[in-house]
């Protein structure tokens, strides 16, 4: 999807570009876009959701302004991983742990969600930076929507591909996307689970141990 994101004192509002499946446990990948006063970043918020939980944010600034033109993000979702990219360059990687014990999005087929709402009880600067409505309206762009998928039919049974690239099944990172990410992690993370000792008190997730690019 390329977007093109609220300009000015967009604070309060949330954009948001992300999959979910539907009733009790489901599954869920985030991209979310949290909103800032004038002339602050942009916070681009993921989080992936397996059986209905999630508590699994990575947070980043990006290196551009995003409001100043169409940018693409990408979800590749596939058995071994989640990639999270922006402009063909992957920001994050959550691997398939479930041998460790860690629950994976696999088994419930998920719609493609847009949205723009109000959330300025936690969205900007932890809530502390209200949405000021005489900005209204607020108005974010999305065009070039495409997906290369399995369709599902009534019966939750894989029926068709939406188009013939094939690809993603398989898709990885490669050296130079895990420089990449090496580079988006060092230069332009600000909040990774895998770090906060004080919000898991028990021990951080078993995931953390196992990779570098969670």
């Amino acid at each position: 999807m390329q977007l093109k994101l609220v300009p000015g004192n967009s604070a309060g509002t949330v954009t948001t570009f992300y999959l979910s499946s539907q009733g009790v446990g489901h599954d869920e990948i985030d991209f979310e876009f949290l909103g800032n006063t004038t002339g602050s970043p942009y916070t681009i918020h993921t989080n992936v959701y397996s059986q209905g939980k999630g508590d699994k944010e990575q947070q980043f600034h990006l290196w551009f302004n995003p409001t100043a033109a169409f940018h693409t993000y990408t979800i590749v979702w596939n058995a071994q991983r989640i990639i999270f990219l922006i402009d063909n360059i992957p920001v994050r990687v959550f691997n398939n742990h479930e041998a460790a014990g860690v629950p994976f999005p696999k088994s419930q087929p998920m719609r493609v969600y847009a949205s723009l709402w109000n959330a300025d009880d936690w969205a900007t600067q932890g809530g502390r930076v209200k949405t000021d409505w005489k900005n209204a309206p607020f108005t974010a762009y999305y065009r070039k929507f495409n997906a290369n998928a399995d369709k599902v039919g009534p019966n939750s049974r894989s029926t068709s591909s939406v188009n013939d690239n094939q690809a993603w099944r398989t898709q990885g990172v490669d050296a130079a996307g895990r420089n990449r990410i090496r580079w988006v992690q060092n230069k332009h993370m600000i909040y990774n689970y895998c770090n906060d000792r004080t919000r898991f008190t028990n021990g951080l997730p078993a995931e953390c141990k196992r990779s570098r690019f969670l």
